[in-house]
């Protein structure tokens, strides 16, 4: 429960530092707000994002504008075919020592020891590349070289995929498309927003971004978060929401006729972190149902299957959960 000082203080500063990093991402990325807004979310609910889009819709820009305005370590992943396990985790190499002369082997981490990775297109790798980003997403560090090694906190995986171009492609199974807390659709901008990219962005300036947060007060902010409290309708709402989307006895008839395969209990976990974190960042120290609804679409949308009949009427997985919602 946020109840002390100390926990009240660093709750405000969350609000403060939202407006700020909102403002600063404004900058450099043209509209996009919900975006921006569901990003922030992931990251103080200590989870991941999955970014879906095509592209030159400022996807990579938008997560390097991040880690620049938190002051994080960021690398970029460009996942193809050819991407081995050990490009990403890293490898022994065998170095001379200057003064003995001796050959030893010495760890060179890979691109996965950051605060924010950017896996982009993720599903461009063959399911052993994927699998190598499983555990660092879930446990928070990386097997190699026969050793377990611990990843820099906070750690943040902002992975990429492209719904076009889908041939050569090897799509992510369930349950790794199941630890990404969020699903973030992006769409194209309006024509007033185009205007407006096209005018900024072939012009000669360059926008400094100032830092807002570092490291250690991430870590500080996500653990607030963890302790606002969240009223018993909240939690029953997003326990009942997950539960619905399972194409079992009790679940509505759309859900059975369209659904192939529901969301598990982590989605329960995941829109209670996401209210609790949204709640937080609208200047409130409790969720509130209205949390979980905001959160249901990019939460559940990656978590549920549809079958073939869902297929053939043209049904989208948001329309499932809009009816839901209802």
């Amino acid at each position: 429960m946020i109840e002390t000082q100390g926990d009240v203080a660093l709750a405000e500063k969350l609000q403060k530092g939202q407006k700020v990093m909102l403002d600063q991402l404004k900058r450099v990325i043209v509209g996009q707000e919900q975006v921006m807004e569901e990003l922030l979310i992931a990251l103080f609910a200590r989870g991941h994002c999955l970014l879906v889009g095509v592209p030159g819709l400022a996807k990579t820009l938008l997560v390097s504008s991040l880690a620049r305005i938190l002051d994080l370590d960021f690398r970029r992943i460009q996942f193809t075919p050819d991407l081995m396990t050990s490009d990403i985790t890293g490898s022994d190499i065998l170095q001379e020592d200057p003064g003995t002369r001796q050959r030893v082997f010495q760890f060179m981490p890979g691109p996965v020891f950051a605060n924010i990775v950017l896996a982009d297109e993720i599903n461009r790798t063959p399911p052993k590349t994927q699998s190598a980003l499983l555990q660092a997403m879930q446990e928070y560090q990386v097997t190699a070289g026969g050793q377990t090694r611990p990843l820099p906190l906070p750690f943040f995986v902002l992975a990429t995929q492209n719904p076009i171009e889908q041939e050569g492609t090897y799509p992510l199974p369930e349950a790794q498309l199941d630890r990404f807390f969020l699903q973030i659709a992006i769409d194209y901008p309006t024509e007033q927003e185009e205007r407006r990219i096209v005018q900024e962005t072939t012009g000669s300036g360059e926008v400094k971004l100032q830092k807002v947060l570092s490291a250690k007060d991430v870590q500080d902010l996500q653990e607030v978060v963890r302790r606002v409290p969240v009223p018993d309708s909240a939690l029953d709402l997003a326990v009942r929401l997950a539960r619905s989307t399972r194409p079992v006895e009790g679940a509505p008839d759309f859900v059975r006729k369209w659904v192939g395969w529901g969301a598990g209990p982590r989605a329960s976990q995941a829109l209670i972190l996401g209210a609790k974190a949204r709640a937080l960042l609208k200047g409130r120290f409790a969720a509130s149902e209205e949390d979980v609804r905001a959160l249901a679409k990019p939460i559940l949308r990656h978590r549920m299957v549809l079958n073939f009949q869902a297929e053939a009427e043209g049904v989208k997985v948001d329309d499932v959960i809009g009816k839901l919602l209802q």
